[in-house]
């Protein structure tokens, strides 16, 4: 925000290091793209002088670990008077799955590569796995056919957080370039080693673009706002970006948004109106940013970053700002030109405030180094020297270096729209273990959802799991998603980041049973959540994130899939819930009396008969225990109709337990199954 405090951005241990500057000794004109200036040597033979041109690169990263495993991204190449500084990022290609009627089986196939006579690659989010830090490469030039890459890798292990994987070396070699490159002769190929010399795969970059980054940015206005296209003085959106190195498509859309409920304009109005107003958007397949021009702003004077927290109701930060046109500089000498004056009546600061908002989206804080485009409207104003260079004739119509080589050198997830939450680059992050060389297939979906969002401590937590095949053909995947069949496994986290594991309680399966997906069909099923390896998964009230995995195999490559939701434990009640709770949380064969029933486990039978004599754990408990006795176990014959008396309006039951319940209840008589079924439906 424009009005807000000064904030000092510090490198954190979370997030990698920028990329060093090497020393050259060339000269140049051009901040941005070096021809450097070297002499041949007095050899005999068609010897030929070669250099690394600045730039964005489409590279590839081919482990040689599977079959399934690339990597496609950018490396971007800056030249500059000390040299060249190089980073890049790396995404997992995605695998499409080829289905087969006859004889019923599934093929898993990389999809096909970024197309070079594209230009720069937009990739998905969720493909998001390294960021690459050069720390050497070819600085001038050379005679040799090839020049020696070497970079640092860093793993993307949850928002916000990096961790060095190692650092590696490549042999680049120059050789003619696929179709689609637009430069022939700047391609290269090499194998990469680990610092023991062992081959870890082969990398591939070919040079596509002499930009390093591209961007859209829409604008949106309300009826009597201007849009901020330029200084008024030659400075417009290209200007400012053609420094940094980046291709930025600024263009007007909507000029009649509707005027808000009231004056001025909430964060949370704004971020509806750009989701109703602004030009279809795809973020995994364009960056583009959101400038919504209003008269006035409700929480700050001149313009905000607003989609950036808890007003983003669809979760995606820095996708959105908003502007102010309609606000008045005070007419005192500190605003010099432009005292008493609308904002949008004056081209430069409007302007201006709309480059610092989008900064904030691509993730810059506020930087007072200079009068630049980062510091904040206030302190440039205070800065100003009247009547020699009266504000805004102070302005700086550029971002500081220090910006610039953040704007280039970032991890693509801290500039790009919708990547990691703005301001939080030193925030920790519980670390992740994803399952390696799995993969994700496209068109998936995979979501959980709980069935109650508030549950008493003590209590099991039931969510659904739903996976939907939204692909463009059938595919085969496994036939059960509960924690009996094998292919589920999860977290839950704490608020303060500690994390308890589950996993599936039975697998006695010598075969994965598969079953086939119809195009639009999906398979659902439900979860009760109590204990894990490392104890209960909810041991105390607060709020929880529960992590679901699905994993599987087709034809001996992994397949896995994630998804999370929230629950929030509520504390006990009164002394009768406090000691229900101690005993199920402190019964470790409680989980095992839930999952298989039966009357062999007496400490569990224990916990289970306490639960359900308090009146906050019983209609969580009571389908378990109606279960239990409904079927018979050894000696004991089923209780059926018991069981069925049980079954009262307030039980808590999930889909699948109401469908079980009704096969289970199927052989009572008329009148019993009729009062029993008629719960059922209410459910």
């Amino acid at each position: 925000m424009c009005n807000g405090p000064h904030i000092n951005f510090i490198e954190s241990d979370v997030f990698p290091p920028l990329p060093l500057e090497v020393n050259s000794d060339e000269s140049t004109a051009d901040g941005f793209a070096i021809e450097p200036k070297v002499q041949r040597p007095n050899e005999i033979g068609p010897i030929q002088r070669r250099r690394l041109k600045p730039g964005c690169y489409l590279i590839n990263y081919k482990p040689v670990r599977g079959p399934l495993v690339s990597f496609d991204g950018t490396l971007r190449v800056e030249g500059h008077s000390l040299g060249k500084t190089a980073s890049g990022d790396l995404y997992a290609r995605p695998v499409r799955i080829v289905h087969r009627p006859f004889p019923l089986s599934s093929v898993l196939l990389l999809t096909t590569p970024p197309n070079p006579a594209n230009g720069i690659p937009v990739l998905a989010r969720n493909k998001y796995v390294y960021y690459i830090r050069v720390i050497s490469l070819l600085e001038n030039t050379t005679y040799l056919n090839y020049f020696n890459l070497g970079y640092e890798l860093y793993k993307y292990t949850a928002p916000n957080t990096w961790k060095l994987e190692g650092s590696y070396t490549a042999k680049m070699k120059w050789i003619n370039a696929p179709a689609g490159y637009p430069s022939a002769g700047d391609y290269f190929e090499g194998d990469v080693k680990n610092a023991a010399g062992a081959i870890l795969g082969r990398l591939s970059m070919g040079w596509i673009s002499q930009y390093l980054r591209k961007a859209i940015v829409e604008i949106d206005t309300v009826n009597g706002s201007e849009a901020p296209l330029s200084n008024g003085a030659g400075v417009e959106w290209q200007n400012v970006f053609d420094e940094v190195g980046w291709e930025v498509h600024t263009y007007c859309s909507s000029t009649n948004v509707p005027q808000a409920s009231g004056v001025s304009w909430s964060d949370a109005e704004m971020h509806t109106a750009m989701l109703a107003r602004r030009d279809a958007s795809n973020l995994d397949k364009e960056w583009r940013y959101h400038i919504l021009s209003v008269k006035n702003l409700d929480s700050t004077s001149r313009g905000i970053m607003y989609d950036n927290g808890g007003t983003d109701s669809n979760n995606v930060p820095r996708e959105g700002v908003g502007i102010a046109s309609h606000w008045n500089f005070p007419n005192t000498t500190l605003w010099g030109l432009v005292a008493g004056q609308r904002s949008g009546a004056s081209p430069k600061t409007f302007f201006r405030t709309a480059v610092h908002e989008i900064g904030h989206a691509m993730g810059l804080f506020h930087n007072t180094v200079n009068n630049g485009l980062m510091n904040t409207t206030d302190v440039i104003a205070n800065s100003a020297n009247p009547p020699a260079n009266p504000f805004p004739n102070n302005v700086i119509f550029s971002f500081a270096e220090d910006d610039k080589r953040r704007l280039r050198h970032y991890p693509d997830m801290h500039v790009r729209p919708g990547g990691t939450n703005f301001g939080d680059a030193n925030m920790a992050n519980p670390t992740i273990s994803p399952i390696d060389q799995s993969t994700e297939l496209e068109g998936l979906n995979f979501s959980v959802a709980p069935l109650l969002e508030t549950i008493p401590v003590g209590a099991p937590v039931r969510v659904n799991v739903r996976l939907e095949n939204n692909m463009q053909n059938d595919l085969l995947l496994p036939s059960n998603l509960s924690l009996k069949g094998g292919n589920v496994s999860g977290e839950v986290i704490n608020s303060t980041g500690q994390s308890r594991s589950f996993s599936p309680i039975v697998i006695c399966l010598d075969e994965e049973p598969l079953k086939e997906l119809k195009v639009g069909e999906k398979i659902e099923s439900d979860l009760t959540l109590l204990r894990g390896k490392e104890g209960a998964l909810f041991p105390n009230a607060g709020l929880y994130t529960i992590k679901i995995d699905l994993h599987w195999e087709i034809e001996g490559m992994p397949v896995a899939m994630n998804a999370e939701t929230k629950v929030m434990v509520t504390p006990v009640v009164d002394e009768s819930h406090a000691k229900a709770a101690l005993k199920t949380l402190s019964t470790p064969d409680l989980l095992l009396t839930l999952v298989l029933g039966g009357d062999h486990l007496k400490d569990g039978i224990e916990a289970l008969n306490v639960a359900l004599h308090d009146k906050t754990l019983r209609p969580h408990y009571t389908y378990t225990e109606s279960k239990r006795i409904s079927k018979p176990y050894f000696k004991r014959k089923a209780e059926l109709k018991k069981a069925a008396d049980m079954i009262k309006k307030e039980t808590v039951m999930s889909k699948t337990e109401v469908e079980k319940a009704r096969l289970l209840f199927d052989g009572l008589d008329k009148s019993e199954k009729k009062s029993v079924f008629s719960i059922l439906d209410a459910k």
